[in-house]
C-alpha cells in the first residue's frame, strides 16, 4: 500500500471517531479528598460496579474498605420503577416509563460531609407490545443497564461540580430538599436530572 493511502485511511478513521462523539477520556477533577474513596451501594451491584470502574479510570484509588483518610461515596437508595404511561382505547398499556432514582452522598476520611445528600432522577419511555412480553423485558432490561450508564455520568458530573465549587454545591443540595419533587411527562427514549 502506498503512504498516501495509509495516511488517507489513518485520516478517514480519526474522522469517522471525531464524527461519532468519541473522545479519550479525561481524569475527573474531584475534590481533593476523594483521591482515595471507598464506594457503598445498596442492593444494586450493577451501579456500584459502574461507579467503581469509572472512578479507577479517572485516576482514583477505589479502596476496598472504609478508613481513615479514605472518603466514603455512600449510596443508600437505588432503585428502579415502571410506570403506565399511556393507555389506548380498548384500556390497554401502550406505553411504559422507566425511572430510576438514586441518593448519594459523599464524607471525607474524617467523616465530614464533602457533598450532602442529593436526589438524582433519570427516566426512559419505551412503547408496549402485549403480543411480545419476553422482547419486553428484555427492552427493560436494556433501558435499565443504560440509565444504569447515565446515573453513573450524572453522578460523577456532580461531583466535578463539589470539587470545583464546594459552597454551591452544598446550597443546592439544600435547596433542593426543601423543594418538592418534580413530575414531569419526558418524550421517548429521552432523560431528566433533577
Amino acid at each position: 500500500m502506498s503512504r498516501v493511502f495509509k495516511a488517507s485511511l489513518l485520516l478517514m478513521s480519526v474522522l469517522s471517531l471525531a464524527a461519532c462523539g468519541f473522545h479519550l477520556r479525561q481524569n475527573v477533577a474531584l475534590p481533593p479528598a476523594m483521591q482515595h474513596v471507598h464506594v457503598t451501594v445498596n442492593n444494586n451491584n450493577n451501579l456500584l460496579r459502574g461507579l467503581e470502574r469509572t472512578l479507577a479510570a479517572s485516576g482514583i484509588t477505589v479502596e476496598e474498605k472504609a478508613g481513615v483518610d479514605i472518603a466514603e461515596l455512600n449510596v443508600p437508595a437505588a432503585y428502579f420503577s415502571t410506570d403506565t404511561l399511556t393507555v389506548n382505547g380498548a384500556a390497554r398499556v401502550t406505553e411504559y416509563t422507566v425511572r430510576y432514582q438514586v441518593q448519594f452522598e459523599v464524607h471525607d476520611g474524617a467523616g465530614q460531609p464533602l457533598v450532602p445528600r442529593q436526589r438524582i432522577d433519570l427516566q426512559r419511555d419505551f412503547s408496549y407490545d402485549p403480543t411480545n412480553t419476553i422482547g419486553t423485558s428484555a427492552q427493560v432490561e436494556a433501558i435499565q443497564g443504560s440509565l444504569n450508564d447515565d446515573m453513573v455520568t450524572a453522578i460523577l458530573l456532580r461531583l466535578q461540580a463539589a470539587g470545583r465549587h464546594p459552597g454551591q454545591t452544598a446550597a443546592a443540595a439544600a435547596a433542593q430538599e426543601a423543594a418538592p419533587p418534580a413530575q414531569s411527562t419526558q418524550p421517548a427514549s429521552s432523560s431528566s436530572t433533577h
